[in-house]
């Protein structure tokens, strides 16, 4: 009869035991369940947002003993020289774009010519730098092939015994002749021997595509020095 009342708190010191062991068991097995899903899930995220070639480059390094990661970063370098190029283009087309906008042409005197019909003297001109193609010169006339907007400046040094010498630039479209810059200069008349006086004109006009643009003197037979530091005539696309 005395041995009845230990056995009792043996029995339950066992069950005790055993629910807690089953307890652990089963915390132990949902966790390790629970990072199994994790993990799982890990890879099919990995798998899915991974390029295609990146997987197949991952597994060659996995087999090389290299991680997948390290691979797929040396990938940026090709990205990176494309920006380079890129950028390296974007100049060229800057850099063109800026040759083309701002297209001159500067011309230089070659000979003079009197049109008795009209009682006027023009110029003959040859190109001394230019740029773009924008702008052609023959002879007396200068043609504008691409239309827009030009500063447009002349000079002329005259040595005629004249009161008033001056140059006119005149615009010719589709046979419509305006003109378009007008320079008068004042001489001596008390000296048969009057010193050479330069005129200088310039302004901004809008010429458009087929016109043609010379310069003249309403004079005939006038007299100039014909140098290119002392006359002169240029276009500048602006």
């Amino acid at each position: 009869m005395m041995n009845i009342p230990a056995r009792a708190p043996v029995c339950k010191v066992k069950v005790f035991v055993c629910f807690l062991v089953c307890t652990c068991v089963t915390m132990t097995f949902l966790q390790w369940t629970h990072v199994w899903m994790l993990r799982a899930e890990i890879t099919e995220i990995k798998h899915r947002f991974r390029p295609r070639d990146t997987q197949d480059s991952a597994m060659c390094c996995a087999c090389c003993g290299v991680s997948g990661y390290d691979g797929f970063s040396e990938r940026k370098t090709p990205k990176g020289n494309r920006d380079k190029r890129d950028v390296t283009e974007l100049k060229k087309q800057r850099q063109k774009r800026n040759t083309e906008h701002h297209m001159f042409l500067h011309l230089v005197p070659v000979s003079s010519q009197s049109c008795n019909d009209r009682d006027t003297t023009v110029l003959s001109w040859a190109v001394g730098q230019s740029r773009g193609n924008a702008l052609q010169v023959s002879g007396d006339t200068v043609t504008v092939v691409t239309e827009g907007t030009y500063f447009i400046y002349s000079q002329v040094l005259y040595k005629h015994n004249t009161l008033v010498m001056g140059h006119v630039i005149t615009k010719n479209l589709k046979g419509a002749e305006s003109k378009l810059m007008k320079c008068l200069k004042s001489t001596p008349s008390n000296d048969s021997q009057s010193p050479p006086n330069t005129c200088y004109t310039a302004g901004i006009h809008f010429l458009e595509s087929g016109s043609t643009l010379q310069l003249s003197i309403p004079r005939r037979s006038a007299e100039l020095i014909l140098t290119a530091h002392a006359t002169f005539m240029g276009i500048l696309n602006i």
